[in-house]
């Protein structure tokens, strides 16, 4: 199974397409949302195409694709326009014999850690900024942002497959991968 991992869409119409047409070009089987999906947050600049209703409807026709997190930025609210669930404030998945602890970021984060055993993994957005760190504990790692990368990274997504995660560009060019 192939999952495309992506945080902060932040509301933008434009991102959220190349996003859609990454996970296609993919051809995942999954897309796990890492939270910060419609509203831009009192922060953030306004990311390019801000358009949340046109993200709404892009992100419910692959409702049946996605698994997603609980941003700090989304609400009761936004769960009653998006046909997929949004308000958990984690999920875990088993990869190998390790566990992925995927969150947004704002509640745990490597300041206020999971429930991690020696070897898990920590994975969450907010930072908007992609990241990979054996902790020796543990790993943490974040996809960095679709429309608002900060600290000079690019947008871009991560993918897990065969125990590969690896950092992407749009485009698909892979910048950094992890082996479990």
């Amino acid at each position: 199974m192939k999952i495309m991992i992506a945080s902060d869409i932040h509301g933008s119409a434009l991102y959220c397409r190349r996003l859609i047409e990454e996970y296609e070009n993919e051809k995942a089987d999954r897309l796990l949302l890492l939270g910060d999906i419609l509203y831009h947050g009192p922060r953030n600049d306004l990311p390019d195409e801000y358009a949340p209703k046109k993200v709404i409807e892009m992100l419910n026709e692959k409702k049946d694709e996605i698994f997603c997190v609980r941003g700090n930025c989304d609400t009761e609210v936004d769960q009653m326009v998006l046909k997929f669930p949004i308000l958990a404030d984690y999920a875990v998945l088993a990869a190998g014999n390790r566990l992925v602890y995927a969150t947004h970021g704002h509640i745990f984060n490597e300041n206020n850690l999971p429930p991690l055993k020696k070897g898990d993994i920590l994975l969450n957005g907010h930072t908007h900024v992609p990241k990979c760190i054996d902790r020796g504990d543990y790993v943490y790692m974040n996809p960095g942002s679709v429309s608002i990368p900060k600290e000079n990274s690019g947008r871009g997504y991560m993918t897990l497959c065969g125990g590969v995660f690896e950092w992407k560009t749009f485009g698909g060019e892979a910048f950094m991968s992890y082996s479990l």
